[in-house]
C-alpha cells in the first residue's frame, strides 16, 4: 500500500498510538495486567449514579431519546447544552460568555488537532509557525498532531528540589524563547503528565506575554477548572477573549462519550466550527445530553468538588506513601502532586532508559508510560527526559499498590546492574 505524506505520518507509530494500543491489547495478552499507564478515570459510584439517573430520564422521554440518537446536532454542539454551560460559567465565574463562545468536539484530542493546525504549521506565504509549550514536559497527545513539522517548540523547565523526595517544575520565564514564528502558547493545567498546577501568577504572566505578542494562550483544562476540578492546590479559573480554554467530560467519568469543549472568542469559535464541520460533520450528543441538566442544576461543579477531587487527592497521597515505603533509599524523586490523576517519577542517573524500564515493567505485568514521549518540542540532548515515567493511580487501590511494589523492584534491579 502506497501512502501519502499524510498517511505515512498518521498511520505510523507514535507515543500516543503506543499508549492506546497498550490499553486495548494488553488485557488480552495478560488478564492480570496492572494498568497504570493510561488516563482512564477511576470509578466513583456516587458519580456513576448521577449519570445513570440522567440517562434513565432521557430514555423514558421519547423526544429526548430521539434527540440523543436520531438527529445530527450542530457541528458547534447542541445549542441548549452550550447555553446551559455558558449560564453556569457566567453565574459561577463571572465570565461574559454566551453559547456563541462555546463549541463541542468529539473529544478534546480532535479539538487540539483542529486548534493547532488552524494556528500553526505552514502558512499561506510559505512560512512555518509553531505552538510553544512554556513548560515541558507536556501531554503526549500533542506530539503528532501537526500536518507539517515542526509544529512545536518548548522551554526546558527550572527544577526545584523539595523535601521528602519531591521536586517541582517551574516555568523558566528568562529562558522563554519566542519569536515571530510563535503562533500560540499552550499549557495543560493541571499538567498531564506531572500533576503540576501552574500558579495564578504564572498564568497571568503567560497571558500578558500572549497579549503583548497578539497570540492566543491555550489552556488544556481536561483535569482542571472549572470541572472536573482535580486540583489539590489553590488556583483560580482563567479565561478572557485571548484565551482558548479546552475542557473535557472524560475525567468526570465519561471518557466513552468523547466530549471536548472549547471556550474562546466568538470569532475563534466560528473558525473552529467551520473546520470541525469538515472533519466531523457534527458533534456527538451523548456527553451534552448527560451533562446539560447538570450544568443548569450546578451538580457538574458540586460533583467535581465534593466527590471527584477528594477521591483523587486522597489516592494521590496514599500512592505517594506507597512509593516512599517501596523505594527506600533508591535515588528517586516524585513531582509534587498538585492535581490530575498521575504521579511523575524521576530516577536520576537511571542506568537504563525510561523506554527500557517500560518494556521491563510490561513483562512484569505493569503498564506505565515512558517519560521521553512527553518532552514535545525539546531535543534529545537532555538526559532527564529519559529518566522519568508517568504512573496513574486511578484504578483499584490494591492493584495500584501492587504495581508500586513491582515498579520499585524493577527500578532497584536496574540500579544494581
Amino acid at each position: 500500500m502506497k501512502l501519502s505524506a499524510f498517511g505515512e505520518k498518521f498511520a505510523g507509530d507514535s507515543g500516543v498510538v503506543q499508549l492506546m494500543d497498550d490499553l486495548s491489547s494488553a488485557l488480552s495478552d495478560n488478564p492480570d495486567m496492572i494498568f497504570m499507564g493510561g488516563g482512564n478515570p477511576g470509578r466513583l459510584p456516587e458519580v456513576e449514579a448521577v449519570f445513570q439517573q440522567r440517562l434513565e430520564i432521557i430514555m423514558a422521554d421519547p423526544q429526548q431519546r430521539h434527540s440523543l440518537f436520531g438527529i445530527y446536532q450542530s457541528p458547534q454542539g447542541e445549542r441548549a447544552f452550550r447555553e446551559q454551560l455558558a449560564a453556569l460559567l457566567n453565574k459561577e465565574l463571572g465570565w461574559a460568555v454566551t453559547g456563541a463562545n462555546i463549541a463541542v468536539s468529539n473529544g478534546s484530542q480532535s479539538a487540539f488537532f483542529v486548534l493547532f493546525n488552524m494556528l500553526a504549521g505552514q502558512m499561506s506565504d510559505g512560512s512555518q509557525r509553531c505552538i510553544h509549550l512554556p513548560l515541558a514536559p507536556e501531554y503526549i497527545g500533542y506530539a503528532d498532531t501537526g500536518l507539517s513539522e515542526p509544529l512545536f517548540t518548548a522551554t526546558q523547565p527550572d527544577i526545584e528540589l523539595l523535601d521528602d523526595q519531591l521536586f517541582k517544575y517551574r516555568v523558566d520565564f528568562s529562558g522563554l524563547s519566542l519569536s515571530d514564528s510563535t503562533a500560540a502558547l499552550c499549557v495543560s493545567r493541571p499538567s498531564n503528565p506531572t500533576g503540576n498546577v501552574l500558579t495564578d501568577e504564572e498564568i497571568s504572566h503567560l497571558d500578558q506575554i500572549a497579549r503583548q505578542r497578539d497570540i492566543p494562550l491555550i489552556i488544556d483544562g481536561a483535569y482542571g477548572l472549572p470541572f472536573p476540578s482535580i486540583l489539590f492546590e489553590p488556583a483560580s479559573p482563567h479565561w478572557n477573549e485571548n484565551t482558548v480554554l479546552v475542557l473535557s467530560l472524560s475525567k468526570l467519568g465519561l471518557p466513552g462519550a468523547r466530549t471536548g469543549i472549547v471556550v474562546a472568542s466568538e470569532e475563534f469559535i466560528h473558525a473552529f466550527t467551520n473546520a470541525n464541520t469538515v472533519l466531523s460533520l457534527a458533534s456527538g450528543t451523548m456527553g451534552p445530553a448527560l451533562a446539560g441538566a447538570l450544568c443548569s442544576s450546578g451538580e457538574l461543579l458540586s460533583l467535581s468538588r465534593n466527590h471527584i477531587m477528594p477521591f483523587y487527592r486522597d489516592r494521590a497521597q496514599q500512592t505517594l506513601e506507597w512509593f516512599r515505603a517501596a523505594m527506600g533509599d533508591l535515588p528517586y524523586r516524585i513531582h509534587k502532586p498538585e492535581g490530575a490523576i498521575f504521579l511523575w517519577l524521576w530516577f536520576k542517573d537511571l542506568p537504563i532508559s525510561s523506554q527500557e524500564l517500560y518494556e521491563r515493567l510490561k513483562q512484569r505485568g505493569v503498564l506505565v508510560v515512558p517519560g521521553h514521549n512527553f518532552f514535545v518540542g525539546l531535543g534529545d540532548d537532555w538526559q532527564h527526559k529519559h529518566e522519568c515515567i508517568r504512573v496513574s493511580y486511578a484504578q483499584d487501590a490494591e492493584r495500584v499498590k501492587l504495581g508500586v511494589e513491582l515498579i520499585a523492584a524493577e527500578v532497584a534491579r536496574a540500579y544494581q546492574e
